[in-house]
């Protein structure tokens, strides 16, 4: 009998044990999946033990690169400590990279160390890696996000590698313009360019007016008789010679960079030869601009027109810092029209990389950067433009922006905020598929064309074949 209840004690003693083996494996196993789920989410930033104790977790960890002067990493730092500020629970890890960024990034890519936020270049290092599948599509936040949304953000601010695939959306526009010294103006007698782009000089009398103002070291302006071309003191305009300058005109003409099917090269088509003619006009029949030689001895805008080198220059919008900080009567006028009035809107982008593993807290973080609250000193000082339409159509939030600012003349809000709005187009560099293979064939033959010794639609036609070549499509076409 005492054989036999002790065979029973021990077969209790077996069954006991078995049993609180399983129950710890079940709440070990329930343990992992609330985590696994809290992780997911990243709703908090500690953990039930189910006794109504709260243990710490560890924060999660998100890294950003970027690159920007000073002025721009102070803002992105902003950004960041408020973000931090608001999540708790997440600490963001900034890598400012102020030079070889694109070079530094792809040997993170390869790597297998990508960041979770990158900022990105559109017309380099973007599009290649959104072709390798590195990005998340931001579409499908955009969609779901109660308070970013694509009818908040200004135009032609968002880049796709392909119709509903967003890689990247801009922490803001920036655009073109045609920037003036009020004194020059003055002293001629002329009336300075409007602002309005439904008042906004043909592009004929755009030309007149840059011969009066471009004055020879005798004091003869262009349309005088004795006119000196080879020795000019002051230019009627200073006009840069790069893509974003001249696609300006290109776009007002009416004309592309490709067809509209994305099928053809379309620089040697009669609206873009026109418009890439007239600008060569300006420097090599009317005299009025300076040659790629003559220019090397221009200043920057600011520096030019303060010190009357030229008396108008087509520049971007940034440069209204650099122009209040020198302290002289300039303002901003719309750009001359051909056909139809238009600015292009270039700007970097932030993207989100795949390999994130809090793409919740990401998104996040990507919002907190292009929230124009973040950079409202750029957006003072006259270095940025915001993200979000409302502070462009609420005047409580324009005027913060916009108005008694050195960097914010008088013609500022129809000239450049109105013309994002109303009349922008978006970069080449955001549908031009191979893009730079495509402007490594066309850049050679343009340098002749400003240097006048071919035409427009001459030096278009002898790369048209290669430029073909090279075409692959649009990416704002299915």
């Amino acid at each position: 009998m005492r054989r036999q209840w002790k065979s029973v004690s021990v077969l209790l003693v077996v069954l006991l044990m078995a049993i609180s083996v399983l129950s710890a494996c079940t709440k070990s196993d329930s343990g992992n999946k609330n985590s696994q789920a809290r992780a997911t989410n990243g709703s908090s930033n500690t953990e039930n033990t189910g006794s109504g104790e709260n243990v710490s977790k560890d924060p999660i960890k998100l890294r950003l690169t970027a690159w920007g002067a000073p002025d721009e990493i102070a803002a992105f730092k902003k950004a960041v400590a408020s973000f931090e500020a608001k999540h708790t629970n997440i600490k963001v890890d900034f890598q400012a990279i102020s030079a070889d960024y694109d070079t530094k990034l792809t040997t993170m890519v390869a790597g297998n160390d990508e960041p979770d936020i990158a900022m990105m270049e559109s017309s380099t290092i973007a599009f290649p890696l959104a072709e390798e599948g590195k990005f998340v599509n931001l579409q499908d936040f955009l969609d779901k996000d109660t308070e970013l949304t694509v009818d908040r953000l200004v135009p032609n601010i968002m880049y796709s590698s392909e119709p509903g695939n967003v890689v990247g959306i801009a922490p803001g526009p920036e655009s073109f313009a045609l920037f003036y010294n009020e004194d020059v103006f003055k002293d001629a007698g002329l009336t300075p360019p409007p602002a309005k782009a439904s008042e906004a000089w043909t592009w004929d009398q755009f030309v007149e007016v840059t011969k009066k103002l471009t004055i020879d070291n005798k004091g003869k302006n262009a349309t005088e008789e004795g006119f000196d071309p080879k020795n000019i003191k002051q230019f009627g305009v200073n006009v840069p010679t790069w893509w974003g300058a001249y696609s300006n005109f290109i776009y007002s003409n009416g004309g592309d960079f490709l067809s509209e099917d994305g099928k053809t090269f379309a620089l040697n088509q009669p609206e873009a030869v026109e418009a890439i003619q007239k600008i060569s006009d300006l420097i090599n029949v009317h005299h009025v601009a300076p040659s790629p030689v003559q220019a090397k001895n221009i200043p920057g805008t600011n520096v030019a027109l303060q010190t009357k080198k030229v008396a108008m220059a087509f520049d971007g919008q940034w440069a209204s810092t650099s122009l209040a900080q020198s302290k002289f009567n300039f303002n901003v006028g719309v750009l001359p029209v051909m056909k139809q009035p238009m600015t292009t809107v270039v700007s970097g982008m932030f993207s989100m990389f795949k390999s994130t593993k809090h793409p919740e807290e990401a998104w996040e973080l990507l919002k907190a950067l292009i929230d124009p609250e973040a950079s409202i000193e750029l957006l003072t000082a006259g270095t940025w433009m915001p993200s979000h339409k409302e502070w462009y159509t609420d005047e409580s939030y324009l005027t913060r922006w916009t108005e008694n600012l050195p960097s914010r003349p008088s013609g500022y809000k129809d000239a450049v905020v109105e013309m994002v709005l109303s009349n922008s187009h978006a970069t080449p560099t955001a549908y031009v598929k191979n893009f730079n293979k495509i402007m490594d064939i066309v850049n050679p033959a343009l340098d002749k064309v400003w240097l006048g010794q071919q035409t427009a639609q001459e030096a278009m036609d002898s790369i048209a074949a290669k430029a073909q070549a090279q075409v692959q499509g649009r990416r704002d076409v299915q």
